[in-house]
């Protein structure tokens, strides 16, 4: 499944002269991305080039631990060592299935008045990373962190887009704001992924990798600087203990994704290159694939249907999925109601819950043993305060019962006991052959690689707010590709199928409508990247309608991500691998235009190439479209015409 290589090359560079200046400087493979440290009057500090232009300057490395003192007082205790290496691994699932990443690694040794702390750098042609690693240390066994405080002092004042939050207890759902650096007021709390654009099409995202037993990282501007914090232990409050572990222990990554093509930070794999490798032993069981999602829609059925937390709406549901090659289907509630034994409003726990109790009239067992008959998978929807006090009794019952995942919902944070729960979820899930698909949750961190059970994330305003606001538009929609999709795998709410223009949506929970054209959301699919890709609406909605035969093959994990073209606010055009099929999703903001998508990154040989764009109607009805059918090969270009808010799918198959 995964073949490691690495080369080490270790060099102590000009080593004497080195700790005499406490200086050191890692560049990336291509030299495109150079990393300065250095101790100015003992404090530690690095700056960021690129091309030769400075991105970010004397930056401060500062830790402040419970004893009070910050770690601003060092020295390099022994010469730093240099490395270059080739990571190169299978992911089991993400948006690329073989990577191979070059990289140049520095470990500098810090050493404070209470701490040693050695500081890793890594240095790829796509962008950069450093961690703090805490060793072991004499008379010390554990740590306690009140905050890190790493700057990213930018030059100039580029723009920045990002979501900017009141405090740290979010489900990470929100609207983007752009806007110069020095217009964000100070002490204003900021998510990450952030993207800042500079002067020359310069493009740098800020996120982390590896975010295990540690809290999440957000930016918040002080002095003018942007400047890392850390989400606080709930129980401690916002001034209080951030992390606290035992020694030895590594901080999540710090990554700068850099380049001068947004499609640069798209296609990159650092996040999984900075991850650890895969956990689970025989991963074979994981299979993803598209999903229903009845709430969406209201769980809207036929007349025929008896209604409810029953076997016969399940089985309708299952029905459909069996003839239209979806491999699951999710039960989440009827009416309301959650399917599990629950006393609470609102889907949260009452004083009263049990999730091993299905509500009378639902047996799971016959509900998934029916699925199975017809080669279907059966998800549920748990709220996660339910489900994690008994979760090593439900997980066994739900292997039982022959569930093949989950979405759990409402997490809402990122402290560091929470990010150890959800490990802990992932890691006991996996022991049941149990997927997971996180809601009301925080940014992926390139852990898919470490455990691929994890098919999906949320964390962003998607589709599900149609039902009650106009607020996910298409300008919305470029903008969850620029920023949170660089952190990995995006849940949208996928699949409805009643597109309506801006001036005639209307929000409505039962048979939502969606702004844009259908087009718009069958491009999505490949747009985003998203491991379990939704199935929202009922399915009336899709038997009979134009392009659902697009949605019956649609794959979810692929081979190779390539972005044709893209422009910051206004379009992007990706396209995916599924081994010799490529799949190219183009959207559009609120304007419409034309775009010639070059085709030379395919592979030679002839294609036959389905095209699926706007009707020249969709002002008027946005559900319809086109679809032509043409002969292509590398040297082609083929030219689409998007509406307002809408989109264009193309799906190649190679021709043999």
């Amino acid at each position: 499944m995964k073949i490691k290589i690495i080369t080490v090359i270790s060099c102590l560079f000009y080593c004497c002269s080195i700790v005499a200046q406490q200086k050191a400087k890692l560049a990336s493979p291509d030299g495109s991305i150079v990393f300065l440290f250095s101790l100015q009057k003992n404090k530690p500090q690095y700056s960021v080039a690129y091309n030769k232009k400075l991105l970010i300057q004397n930056s401060s490395l500062n830790l402040v631990f419970d004893d009070g003192k910050p770690f601003e007082n060092c020295t390099m205790k022994q010469q730093p060592i240099f490395s270059s290496a080739t990571e190169s691994y299978n992911l089991v699932v993400g948006k690329t299935s073989s990577v191979n990443h070059r990289y140049k690694k520095a470990v500098i040794f810090l050493q404070g008045d209470n701490y040693n702390i050695n500081l890793e750098v890594k240095a790829f042609n796509d962008g950069l990373a450093f961690r703090y690693v805490f060793p072991k240390q004499k008379n010390k066994t554990n740590f306690t962190l009140l905050e890190e405080k790493t700057q990213f002092n930018f030059t100039g004042n580029p723009v920045i887009k990002a979501l900017q939050l009141p405090n740290f207890t979010t489900s990470h759902e929100g609207l983007y704001t752009t806007s110069p650096l020095s217009e964000i007021k100070n002490d204003t709390l900021i998510d990450i992924p952030a993207l800042l654009q500079f002067p020359n099409n310069i493009f740098l995202a800020i996120t982390e990798a590896a975010l295990l037993d540690y809290a999440g990282m957000y930016l918040i501007k002080r002095k003018g600087i942007l400047t890392s914090q850390l989400s606080p232990l709930p129980t401690l409050g916002d001034g209080g203990i951030k992390v606290k572990a035992t020694l030895p222990h590594p901080s999540p990554w710090r990554v700068m994704l850099i380049g001068n093509h947004i499609g640069t930070l798209i296609e990159s794999n650092i996040l999984t290159s900075l991850s650890p490798d895969c956990a689970i032993k025989e991963p074979g069981w994981i299979k993803t694939g598209t999903t229903t999602f009845p709430w969406w829609n209201g769980t809207v059925i036929p007349d025929s249907v008896k209604g409810g937390n029953n076997f016969e709406t399940n089985k309708y549901y299952i029905d459909f999925c069996a003839a239209n090659n979806i491999l699951y289907h999710t039960v989440v509630e009827y009416g309301g109601h959650e399917w599990y034994t629950n006393d609470g409003e609102g889907y949260q726990p009452g004083q009263h819950f049990d999730v091993s109790k299905p509500v009378a009239g639902l047996d799971m067992k016959q509900v998934c043993d029916y699925a199975k008959s017809k080669s279907v998978g059966v998800r549920v929807w748990v709220h996660w305060k339910a489900l994690y006090p008994k979760l090593d009794t439900a997980f066994a019952l739900f292997e039982q019962w022959g569930l093949s995942g989950m979405m759990v919902d409402f997490m809402d944070r990122d402290d560091q006991e929470m990010v150890n729960i959800q490990t802990e979820i992932l890691q006991k899930a996996a022991a049941h052959h149990l997927h997971i698909q996180f809601h009301g949750a925080y940014k992926p961190t390139g852990l898919h690689r470490t455990y691929p059970n994890e098919f999906t994330r949320e964390g962003a305003m998607n589709y599900e707010y149609d039902k009650w606001e106009k607020l996910v538009t298409p300008d919305a929609d470029l903008n969850i590709v620029v920023t949170r999709m660089l952190a990995g795998s995006t849940d949208y709410h996928l699949g409805g199928f009643r597109a309506a223009n801006e001036k005639d949506f209307v929000p409505q929970s039962i048979k939502p409508f969606v702004i844009g054209t259908r087009c718009h959301m069958l491009a999505m699919y490949v747009v985003l990247e998203n491991y379990q890709g939704m199935m929202c609406d009922y399915p009336d909605a899709y038997i009979g309608q134009p392009g659902f035969e697009v949605l019956q093959h649609i794959p979810t994990t692929w081979d190779e991500t390539h972005v044709t073209d893209a422009k910051i606010d206004e379009y992007v055009s990706i396209a995916r691998r599924k081994k010799d099929d490529w799949y190219i999703g183009s959207i559009s903001n609120h304007n419409g235009r034309e775009l010639n998508i070059n085709l030379n990154f395919l592979p030679a040989g002839k294609y036959t190439a389905t095209i699926y764009s706007d009707a020249e109607d969709v002002t008027v009805n946005p559900n319809h479209l086109t679809k032509q059918t043409r002969e292509i090969d590398n040297t082609s270009k083929i030219k689409v015409s998007i509406s307002p808010g809408g989109g264009n799918i193309i799906i190649l198959h190679k021709i043999k």
